[in-house]
């Protein structure tokens, strides 16, 4: 048989569709010598093989740590923000008081270095209060136009100011807030801290939607 025009795929294909030939040939599977990928020296197959297997396992472990861990973080992250739901209902007979509670706790549970928050189309009787201060037409309608949170760099946002500390501020999410009973935003809470990283564009909104809902839920009933 003419060896010409063989290729290493054609052996290959030749053993994959033959799967008795080592069994007619066992003498060439302890014969076969190999470079071990963790240093120079020549292995059997047999061990090579359980070399593999065991990087298999190290790399299946490593996955399996990781899968504990994010769950664990999970976890945490539930049980704050039940803390935090449950500080929200416990404050929902004090209209008033209710956005301070909601941002303060906020803060708590999360580490937030800072955050405030803005509502407009309230009931009479708060015009006062600091969650009531005024906001351009420019703000709500950047606030309305927000599908999902802004997550990002600090870009001189008008709602920036809202912060205590404005000029500390690198990265910041800002979280519209709907009621579902009329169009656009009633409201916008903005965190804000000094790690540009904290905040990336990139990230995921998922949890930052739910406090959005949890906290536009509470605040609904400060509005007309």
């Amino acid at each position: 048989m003419s060896t010409q025009g063989i290729t290493e795929a054609d052996i290959a294909n030749y053993l994959v569709q033959t799967p008795g030939f080592f069994e007619r040939h066992a003498e060439l599977l302890a014969s076969v010598q190999l470079t071990s990928p963790h240093g120079q020296r020549a292995v059997s197959l047999q061990e090579r093989q359980m070399e593999m297997l065991r990087d298999r396992i190290k790399g299946l472990e490593h996955k399996i740590v990781e899968m504990i861990r994010h769950g664990q973080e999970n976890v945490a992250i539930a049980d704050r923000l039940h803390r935090w739901t449950r500080a929200i209902l416990l404050a929902s007979s004090e209209p008033r008081t209710l956005p301070g509670v909601l941002v303060a706790q906020l803060q708590h549970e999360f580490l937030i270095p800072q955050a405030a928050l803005r509502l407009w189309s309230l009931a009479p009787g708060y015009e006062d209060e600091a969650f009531a201060a005024p906001v351009s037409d420019d703000a709500r309608t950047f606030a309305s136009s927000l599908t999902l949170p802004y997550c990002g760099l600090n870009a001189g946002f008008e709602a920036t100011g809202w912060l205590d500390m404005p000029a500390t501020v690198s990265s910041m999410t800002m979280i519209p807030l709907r009621d579902g009973r009329r169009e656009g935003a009633f409201g916008l809470l903005v965190l804000g801290s000094p790690d540009p990283t904290r905040y990336a564009a990139d990230m995921g909104t998922e949890f930052l939607v739910r406090i959005g809902e949890v906290a536009s839920a509470g605040l609904s009933r400060l509005l007309v």
